[in-house]
């Protein structure tokens, strides 16, 4: 089977020169038993690989079975993977079989294979030596003869220099390394994949197919894609669904279309939602940090008896020094309150209502009130008024937001 044929059997669009490699590499090993590791970003469709090797090889009658390693808990990953043994761990009330059992004369895709416990690497590793694995709680070794295809997102050197990944494992999936780019590296590929999914959801949907005008063409050409496929599909299918007009331009786009460093942005009606910006955030960090201090200076002051000496517990102390550290860093001495005379108190209580004062004197500079009014409002627009989500987003109890609703004069 030719390259075009591939392309066409599996949906696969686009004629970028390493993409083409790729799906060249893949129907060369195919018919071989050799272990492929496929190397690419989240989102580049690295799953279509092994689905290529297997229906065209010789095992493409047997069982193919795909494997999410950082999708299954370390606990039971073995389990899944080798099967185990009535008994062998609490809730084993029967014998199972494992994947690489299951698939015996198959082939076995394991995805993320990054994410793998050290113990369960070992197990691969005999797998892909000898044929060999024995279940969870068993000792007799099972024969299978399975293909391997592994995938990872992953800079494996990277992985193996600190520890995460055995070097010896490496070497034996990456037998053979076929490598997808990601979507930036495919420009000329973008449009086309674009119109494919436009014409797959107006299908799905039942509505006339999006369509890009030049500059709209332009934006989607030079957007970097750090979702890759993935996230240009995302994109696609809200445009088709939310859109009125069936005509894209570069306007509309972009409010689809997060900036570098930026999530996904929520867009209802073609316009992006309002979000805290990192100074709105930071505000609300100091707006938070002055009630925390508003509420232990009171601490401080209520346990201060007429003789200037403190009575506190074992929690409370523990609580005062440790905010006493953390407001100055820089001091020499802890502040003791447990087991410390009265007359030796006096002065670090001093000290921290000093530091308490002149903290919320340089936050109440900065127009504190101001800025939670805002960040109240926008929180509020944010959910459309409803105060059990806006509280939330705010970190604040929904009665509180209501009464700095009405103390603020806010509408919902």
């Amino acid at each position: 089977m030719n390259l075009q044929q591939v392309k066409q059997r599996f949906g696969i669009i686009g004629n970028a020169p390493l993409l083409n490699r790729a799906l060249e590499v893949a129907i060369q090993v195919a018919p071989t038993d050799i272990s492929i590791l496929v190397n690419g970003e989240s989102g580049t469709g690295k799953e279509m690989i092994p689905q290529i090797i297997h229906q065209l090889s010789s095992r493409k009658h047997g069982e193919y079975i795909a494997v999410n390693c950082g999708a299954i808990p370390e606990g039971t990953i073995d389990s899944e993977l080798f099967g185990h043994e009535k008994g062998s761990f609490t809730g084993a009330a029967g014998s199972r079989q494992g994947y690489f059992e299951v698939a015996n004369g198959g082939t076995i895709f394991l995805d993320e294979v990054a994410e793998l416990p050290m113990q369960t690497q070992v197990r691969l590793l005999r797998i892909l030596e000898t044929g060999e694995f024995i279940r969870v709680g068993a000792s007799k070794p099972i024969k299978t003869n399975v293909r391997v295809v592994a995938a990872t997102n992953e800079n494996m050197q990277r992985a193996i220099a600190s520890g995460k990944f055995r070097e010896d494992l490496y070497y034996r999936l990456n037998t053979i390394p076929i490598y997808l780019p990601p979507l930036r590296n495919r420009q000329e590929d973008i449009h086309l994949i674009f119109r494919k999914f436009a014409s797959d959801f107006a299908d799905k949907y039942k509505m006339p197919s999006i369509k890009l005008t030049a500059d709209g063409a332009d934006l989607l050409s030079s957007y970097s894609w750090p979702g890759n496929i993935r996230q240009l599909r995302n994109m696609v299918e809200q445009l088709s669904v939310i859109e009125t007009s069936r005509e894209i331009d570069a306007v509309k786009l972009a409010a689809y279309l997060p900036k570098e460093g930026e999530t996904t942005p929520l867009v209802v009606g073609g316009k992006q939602e309002e979000s805290f910006s990192e100074r709105e955030l930071m505000y609300k960090f100091l707006f938070d940090m002055k009630k925390d201090l508003s509420e232990l200076k009171k601490l401080v002051i209520e346990m201060v008896n007429q003789n200037g000496s403190i009575q506190l517990n074992t929690d409370q102390s523990a609580m005062v020094n440790r905010f006493y550290q953390e407001v100055n860093p820089t001091s020499t001495g802890a502040l003791l309150l447990t087991n410390t005379p009265s007359e030796e108190r006096t002065p670090y209580v001093a000290q921290v209502t000093e530091d308490i004062d002149e903290h919320i004197e340089v936050e109440e500079s900065l127009s504190l009130e101001d800025r939670e009014k805002e960040l109240i409002r926008k929180a509020l627009e944010k959910h459309r008024g409803k105060r059990k989500y806006a509280s939330e987003e705010l970190g604040i109890s929904e009665r509180t937001l209501y009464r700095k609703i009405k103390e603020y004069n806010l509408s919902e």
